[in-house]
């Protein structure tokens, strides 16, 4: 075996070029898909911890009788003394905070301007909130008891035309689905990062909010931040009560997780495509080197080389060449992944047209070592070269002494 292995080595140093290309080829299809899953596993991550951030929180406790998608303002819908109750949420040592919130609608006028918003009455000073909090980029917060005062998302604020301190009219729906209008003043412009959710989304004090609805200091959920995302299914269990519905982030992303998995099928459909196409690359040199060799092929044989060896010999030249194209390949796209985690994809406002009103993506992606993947980018390169290099091998295997002794 350890002559086989000499030959083998030997043989790929004959021709340089032709090597160097077929490797070329391997690192570059592996380093290309590294970088691929690992720009996949960073957007399928970042994408759920956005939307978990900004829309679900680890753990939402509603109204049994409550609908998100309806967004309904009837007092039987809503959370009764919702401040106690997400007081009790807070007292569990997983959570880190929980704070109420008011989900509503309303048409923002302008003039002859008008627009479809969503208005979300929420506790600003919430760790909850942090990202809206955090990311106020002119004027200032509005005050809890302020009265008049809103946060506006720039892209909303930018469509419009208007900015810190200018006012604009607001008809929202109420409790007694009897619209109601007021004027308000834009106390600070927002930019969370996802520009979907800034470019619909207004949000006041949850007591004004609860106010311009009269829904009576009720509130449509509370959010709830962990210490640890992995403790929400404990969490829910011990918030389980009659008449109310606790779901964890789990249930509340279920489509948004059930479309990454689908999404991870298909970037595995892509592995297969593209190392199958290097294979190609790998094989064809090989069947090359076996026709360059014939003669070759008929001394070994006239020595008493037998035809299994003939076949392992070109399998371990296929394997030596795969398996230094993939590490090499891992190296490579190891430090793309590591470039883009850092500095990322920046999507700016494209992100806006990925969102939805359950759904939030960020203006940048980012990139995630994933070792899973790249063990299964090595393990099918690996596979698939051997596989395709069967034929030559057993072309080679199969001639006759006498027959590749004449073929010169």
């Amino acid at each position: 075996m350890a002559g086989l292995w000499r030959i083998a080595i030997r043989d790929i140093g004959r021709n340089k070029r032709r090597s160097g290309a077929t490797l070329v080829a391997m690192l570059l299809g592996v380093g290309l898909l590294v970088v691929t899953g690992g720009i996949m596993q960073g957007s399928y991550a970042g994408m759920i911890d956005d939307n978990v951030r900004v829309q679900t929180s680890h753990v939402q406790v509603r109204d049994e009788d409550y609908e998100r998608s309806e967004g309904s303002l009837k007092w039987e819908d809503l959370l009764d003394d919702a401040d106690a109750v997400a007081a009790g949420v807070r007292e569990l040592p997983q959570v880190q905070d929980a704070t109420p919130i008011l989900w509503a609608s309303g048409v923002v006028g302008l003039g002859e301007q008008s627009v479809n918003v969503a208005v979300n009455g929420m506790d600003l000073s919430s760790d909850v909130n942090a990202p809206f909090r955090d990311g106020v980029v002119a004027g200032q917060l509005p005050e809890p008891d302020d009265r008049e005062g809103v946060l506006m998302g720039r892209r909303l604020a930018d469509s419009l035309g208007i900015g810190v301190g200018d006012t604009f009219s607001l008809l929202a729906p109420t409790s007694g689905m009897q619209p109601d209008e007021a004027v308000f003043t834009i106390r600070g412009l927002y930019d969370s990062g996802f520009p979907g959710y800034d470019l619909n989304t207004i949000l006041m004090p949850l007591a004004k909010a609860q106010s311009v609805t009269r829904t009576d200091g009720r509130a449509s959920a509370i959010l709830t931040l962990l210490y640890d995302r992995e403790q929400a299914g404990a969490v829910a269990a011990a918030l389980q009560s009659p008449g109310l519905k606790v779901e964890t982030w789990q249930e509340l992303n279920e489509f948004m997780l059930e479309t990454t998995e689908i999404g991870r099928q298909f970037t595995y459909m892509l592995y297969v495509i593209v190392l199958a196409i290097v294979a190609v690359v790998i094989v064809n040199t090989l069947l090359m080197t076996v026709f360059e060799r014939t003669r070759e092929m008929g001394i070994l044989a006239s020595f008493g080389m037998k035809a299994r060896e003939i076949r392992a010999m070109f399998l371990i030249e296929a394997g030596i060449l795969a398996l230094v194209g993939i590490v090499l390949g891992i190296l490579l796209g190891s430090l793309g992944v590591e470039y883009l985690s850092r500095v990322g994809i920046h999507m700016g406002d494209t992100a806006a047209f990925a969102s939805s009103s359950q759904m939030s993506v960020g203006e940048v992606i980012y990139a995630a070592h994933s070792v899973q993947d790249v063990i299964i980018v090595s393990v099918t390169a690996l596979v698939i070269t051997l596989l395709g290099s069967l034929y030559p091998a057993w072309y080679a295997s199969r001639m006759e002494p006498i027959e590749a002794l004449r073929a010169l």
